[in-house]
């Protein structure tokens, strides 16, 4: 049941996506990071250090952690190099998506009703294309969010999730709050795992019997004068 339902969450499209050359790189990194259990969330190309190419991913509960990003890495970095996307060279950086992170998928809008958003439409809905506050539903492909009028008013705006550039959160203190409970929480959970795993390895050694060191065979001994 747990598999199923991460299989329909890793196979959940993205309906906010790049462009141009960002677009080839996802492309090219999407089906690698799904058989590996992450979810692409971001590509962004910079001109930091060069050229840098950012892919920001997650697990279909949310979580990254930085071995999760090393494993990541050490899979793309060879499709990339087999693709070879881009005509210079650049430097691959794989991260999480961090407390503001952006929101791309209609499950990203739904688990965060509540929270204060900016939006960036591609056109202008009532005279506007840019949104800020908070969340206050998901509609089909469209999200309210909760915003002031004209004249100062509060209003909800009806926002189509396919026709916006860019969605994330706000950083606000609640969001870092949360954010750090957690983090300590998967901290815990995490170290908990590696404990288990290392009881595990300890319980299945074989014990080696007292007179006989690991590399002697049974009924086989050296005699004195030999």
């Amino acid at each position: 049941m747990t598999e199923t339902l991460e299989r329909g969450a890793l196979d959940e499209p993205r309906l906010i996506a790049e462009t141009g050359l960002a677009a080839r790189v996802a492309y090219i990194v999407e089906p690698a990071l799904a058989d590996l259990g992450y979810r692409l969330v971001r590509v962004r190309i910079s001109g930091l250090d060069g050229c840098t190419v950012q892919v920001m991913a997650e697990r279909p509960d949310g979580t990254m952690q930085i071995e999760d990003c090393e494993a990541a890495s050490r899979a793309l970095s060879p499709v990339l190099d087999v693709a070879d996307p881009l005509d210079r060279s650049y430097r691959l950086e794989m991260s999480s998506p961090g407390i503001d992170r952006p929101l791309v998928r209609r499950s990203d809008f739904e688990r965060h009703v509540g929270r204060e958003v900016k939006v960036e439409m591609a056109s202008a809905i009532d005279g506007r294309r840019r949104f800020r506050g908070p969340l206050t539903g998901v509609d089909g492909q469209s999200v309210r969010v909760h915003i002031e009028g004209p004249s100062g008013e509060p209003r909800e705006a009806a926002l189509p999730i396919e026709q916006m550039l860019e969605a994330k959160l706000v950083l606000t203190d609640e969001l870092i709050a949360e954010s750090l409970r957690r983090g300590k929480t998967e901290e815990r959970q995490a170290r908990d795992l590696r404990d288990a795993r290392r009881k595990n390895r300890t319980s299945s050694r074989k014990p080696v019997h007292a007179g006989r060191t690991p590399t002697q065979q049974p009924g086989l001994s050296r005699q004195d004068g030999d």
